[in-house]
């Protein structure tokens, strides 16, 4: 934990030597998180470049279309980085903010997990229908790696998808660094137990009322292959380890194993170029390129 703020720390730093200004430009994609930030402030709820072009058909090389999905944010910040990845190496990308609550579309996956995940499920519907694709990869990062578990144990889902990669997931339920252990002193208020019982994040958390047990198992999708990427200085899905899955159709990705110099943490992962090659070998496996090592920091991303 020490190491983590102190990563924090040097990350807020430097990130102005990082980005010059939130109102530079800066190449696209900007493998920073601050890159999402700047996109949500100056077109917020707007699609990330090259997602949702509805008229794109899969190709033989990339057959399956791409569905990203969000964690505690929404689509315009959390894809900023690997939409316009995918898009640039042939893939068709599709993303969406589900799960909006009262905070409205600055920030999803706050509904209920059973209502997200119904959300989930028409969106790749509504995907495969326009592309005409039997089934779907998924990228999900944090709430987005997890919640489709719900889908497919409960609502048909595995016969959808292809590939599953799940970033930063809290597959196995979130302590959030000790914050979950005040949940049930907010759930003792009635005001406390009517906010948690629509908060689907909070069904996540051990010892939680109204918990869900998402029965996050490889197992009941044998034909699925899981990727699970984790970083040891997650801040959000802790312990860590609860984003791995078991199973001989699961590759569990730490990325501190691959690159001991990348210090990125919960918000920064879906911009770290290292987890990004990453996603890319999952997805196409046959064409698999070694993954770079550098210097990356929270938030602000790799040093350049």
């Amino acid at each position: 934990m020490r190491s983590a703020i102190r990563c924090l720390t040097l990350a807020f730093l430097l990130a102005a030597l990082a980005i010059p200004s939130a109102a530079a430009d800066q190449p696209d994609p900007s493998y920073s998180y601050f890159g999402g930030l700047a996109a949500e402030l100056t077109a917020p709820g707007q699609a990330p470049p090259g997602a949702n072009d509805w008229s794109c058909k899969p190709t033989a090389a990339h057959p399956n279309p791409v569905v990203l999905l969000h964690g505690l944010a929404n689509d315009t910040l959390s894809w900023n980085t690997l939409s316009p990845v995918l898009t640039n190496a042939g893939y068709c990308v599709f993303t969406t903010t589900y799960g909006v609550g009262a905070l409205g579309p600055m920030m999803g996956a706050l509904t209920p997990i059973a209502q997200s995940a119904a959300q989930i499920s028409d969106f790749i519907d509504r995907v495969r229908t326009a592309t005409g694709s039997g089934k779907v990869d998924l990228v999900g990062h944090s709430m987005g790696g997890a919640v489709p578990f719900y889908m497919l144990n409960h609502l048909g889902g595995i016969p959808k998808i292809d590939r599953y990669v799940a970033l930063a997931a809290p597959l196995h339920g979130s302590t959030v660094s000790g914050l979950a252990t005040l949940q049930p002193l907010l759930e003792s208020t009635p005001v406390g137990a009517q906010l948690t019982a629509q908060c689907g994040p909070c069904e996540l958390s051990p010892g939680a009322r109204d918990s869900v047990d998402l029965n996050a198992n490889a197992a009941i999708a044998p034909d699925i292959r899981f990727t699970t990427v984790v970083t040891r200085y997650d801040e959000i899905s802790t312990p860590w380890t609860t984003g791995l899955l078991d199973g001989p159709n699961v590759d569990n990705v730490v990325l501190q194993d691959l690159c001991p110099t990348d210090y990125t943490e919960h918000n920064e992962l879906t911009a770290d170029p290292v987890a990004v090659r990453v996603v890319l070998n999952a997805l196409d496996s046959e064409h698999a390129e070694p993954v770079s090592c550098t210097v990356v920091l929270p938030f602000a991303g790799p040093i350049r």
